[in-house]
């Protein structure tokens, strides 16, 4: 299928005009690097079925008689339902099913367009075109021709478009494919060989939603043929243990030759006190440089002191030293070591976080995507979201292995907030195998996968760890995490500890001997990073809370990066988006609570209440919300005390994505508490 497409945009290209090559003129060429967001043109979205637009959409004109979508306004970034979605075509598919009503838009060919100015290039400019988030696989076409190719959701990509442009009238249109066609939870982990993400297709938090889209930045970058072009900026940094003392380590990647070319580095406090700066050969960084003693502020995590942030500025110049390009970044300075847990086995493990020479008891929440058209979120998603996180008094988040390399944003708020990131990449557990695929090429995609996060994501302070991805089993005994003897973990070790060597890394999450820790494993001494429990862990023979104390009271897990009960949204929240159905029963019988259904708790209900049925929804919710908070609060304030016997502490999950009636999450779909935050917030603060 991939060869015929190839083929048919080959064809297509053909019966295409070649562009001139003539370019606007200027009387004064500036050499400056000038990069244009094209977010602020305007876009129009076609949809087709598959491949039927190749002989019909008219790239110079930008229309199409048989699209079955035509001329629709679009945001870039923006994902293809919300533009359904803003016109009236599909409908909101967060009330009751209507998400399954919406699943035709997956099979469909989707062609974002646009005119693009005409005064882009001068004489002897060269013009490419960045992409941080396509979703997922799919062509970019100028004027009608195909510039390249795309097919994996994680990466960034560049593309060339001087070839293919005119003097004007330059139409730029980015095609998206039929997405695959299912990578959901009840797969196997070791087929995954599409890179989109794979919570869109169902997980216990979510039903089927299948963004496809542009879900971040869109940029042009012009610059004079053949002049140097910074790519990369790869900054680490550390601290002196227990001095307002830093170092920075700096290594910057460019294309092109460098014969008289220079770069200037800055480092700068926020009051703009000036801590560093120097002017070296461009060779000499390529190869990279390191600077200390610093007199840098240390970073310190919520809750355990402030969070000073330095601007590092990274200019290259001609040889007359003027500034060609700019590069900025937002960094820190803290010092991490991990250490022995009390009591832990000598091999096990290290689970005590210390920054700055204080251990700390890593207290936080799983992050999901806030929304699964997350292409069309803003900045004040995020901030509003972050900061009811750092109120709470959490100072972690895992960035779950199922999502999607998230926004820029995320990382600084979260700089900024003093939330440290843990940082899975993108390979996750399945309902079917948890094993990691062993096949060279998809190893070799996850290694690109892996490159690109570093790229764009290893200077940023809140990073405190990265890890292979979510519950990777072995084939042979599923009860056992996957270490770096496996292929793909070790291809993706090597790579982290090359490029960041001063940041720990995990073969997955849970880690260790064994997977979860329960009745019938405690005191042996295996329960080092566990998952769960996700539900009240009572006995065989007692449902009760005195149970559920005992088994916390007989945990001996050296961290917990999953735990989590079940609490039921609002009633009124239930009641906005039940759509057609009714509110109750609360059990599968009921479309409303089947849609999403992994965590219906009405046969518990029930056996409490010997067999007799709510009498309301909010009678209902309040005994599921009572019951989560705790639930959780027994856990955490056990955890809490047996520090440091145990590191820390991560609640499975947040914030929902959808509005699932009942869910794990502490922050509903609006973004309002649940009683199990404002209980958890308590202990969080103690």
């Amino acid at each position: 299928m991939e060869f015929l497409l190839e083929f048919l945009l080959f064809i297509v290209c053909l019966l295409i005009p070649a562009p001139s090559s003539a370019r606007a003129s200027a009387s004064g060429k500036k050499s400056v690097t000038k990069e244009i967001d094209l977010s602020r043109l305007r876009w129009k979205l076609w949809g087709y079925r598959a491949f039927s637009w190749i002989k019909n959409f008219d790239f110079a004109r930008l229309q199409g008689d048989r699209a079955e979508i035509m001329n629709v306004d679009v945001q870039v970034p923006g994902s293809v339902q919300k533009a359904l979605l803003d016109a009236g075509l599909i409908e909101d598919w967060n009330i009751g099913t209507n998400s399954v009503k919406a699943e035709w838009v997956e099979n469909r060919h989707w062609l974002f367009a646009t005119v693009l100015p005409d005064d882009i290039l001068q004489t002897g400019d060269e013009c490419a075109l960045h992409c941080a988030g396509l979703d997922q696989k799919g062509s970019v076409l100028v004027n009608g021709c195909v510039a390249g190719v795309f097919d994996n959701a994680f990466l960034s990509y560049d593309f060339d478009l001087t070839p293919f442009l005119k003097e004007k009238n330059n139409t730029l249109v980015i095609l998206f494919e039929c997405a695959p066609s299912y990578l959901g939870h009840s797969y196997w982990t070791s087929k995954i060989k599409d890179w989109k993400p794979r919570f869109y297709y169902g997980w216990d938090w979510t039903p089927r939603i299948v963004q496809i889209g542009i879900y971040d930045r869109l940029v042009l970058r012009v610059r004079p043929k053949r002049q140097p072009f910074i790519t990369a900026v790869r900054v680490t940094t550390a601290a002196e243990r227990e001095k307002e003392s830093g170092e920075l380590n700096l290594r910057v990647d460019i294309d092109g030759p460098c014969t008289h070319e220079k770069i200037r580095v800055t480092l700068a406090a926020r009051s703009g006190h000036v801590v560093l700066k120097e002017t070296m050969t461009a060779a000499e960084l390529r190869l990279g440089k390191s600077w200390k003693p610093l007199k840098v502020r240390r970073w310190w995590p919520n809750g355990t002191g402030e969070q000073p942030l330095y601007r590092l500025t990274v200019e290259l110049l001609d040889a007359s030293e003027e500034v060609i390009q700019s590069c900025c970044r937002t960094v820190g300075f803290k010092q991490v070591e991990w250490l022995p847990c009390k009591g832990a086995p000598a091999h096990a493990d290290p689970w005590i976080c210390s920054v700055n020479q204080q251990p700390i008891f890593l207290q936080g929440v799983n992050w999901t995507p806030i929304r699964p058209n997350f292409a069309d979120l803003t900045e004040a998603h995020y901030r509003t979201l972050l900061n009811t996180y750092k109120k709470l008094g959490i100072n972690i988040i895992r960035i779950w292995g199922g999502g999607f390399p998230e926004k820029d944003w995320l990382y600084e708020l979260c700089d900024e907030l003093g939330i440290m990131i843990w940082q899975d990449f993108p390979v996750s557990s399945s309902g079917l195998d948890d094993y990691p695929s062993r096949d060279p090429v998809v190893i070799n995609g996850i290694v690109q996968i892996v490159k690109g996060y570093l790229d764009r994501r290893q200077h940023h302070v809140s990073i405190l760890l990265w890890c292979a991805g979510n519950e990777l089993y072995e084939l042979e005994n599923d009860m056992v995490p996957v270490t770096d003897r496996h292929p793909m973990i070790r291809a993706m070790k090597e790579w982290v500890t090359l490029q960041d060597p001063g940041r720990r890394f995990l073969s997955g999450t849970p880690s260790g001997p064994n997977k979860i820790a329960d009745w019938d494993n405690f005191g042996k001494q295996i329960n080092w990073d566990v998952h769960g429990p996700w539900t009240l862990p009572v006995a065989e023979n007692d449902a009760t809370l005195q149970a559920v104390r005992r088994f916390w009271l007989l945990d001996d897990a050296l961290f917990h990066s999953e735990v989590g009960v079940a609490g039921a949204m609002s009633a009124e929240m239930i009641e906005r988006y039940r759509g057609e159905y009714p509110t109750l029963p609360a059990n599968t019988d009921n479309p409303l609570w089947r849609n999403v259904n992994w965590w219906i708790e009405w046969d518990d209900y029930l056996r409490e209440h010997h067999g007799q049925e709510p009498g309301s929804l909010k009678e209902y919710v309040a005994w599921s919300q009572k019951r989560q908070a705790e639930g959780l609060a027994i856990a955490l304030q056990s955890c809490k005390r047996r520090f440091p016997g145990c590191g820390g502490f991560i609640l499975w999950m947040g914030h929902d994505s959808f509005p699932c009636p009942v869910n794990t999450s502490i922050i509903d779909f609006d973004g309002q508490l649940k009683p199990a935050a404002r209980r958890l917030k308590k202990i969080f603060n103690t």
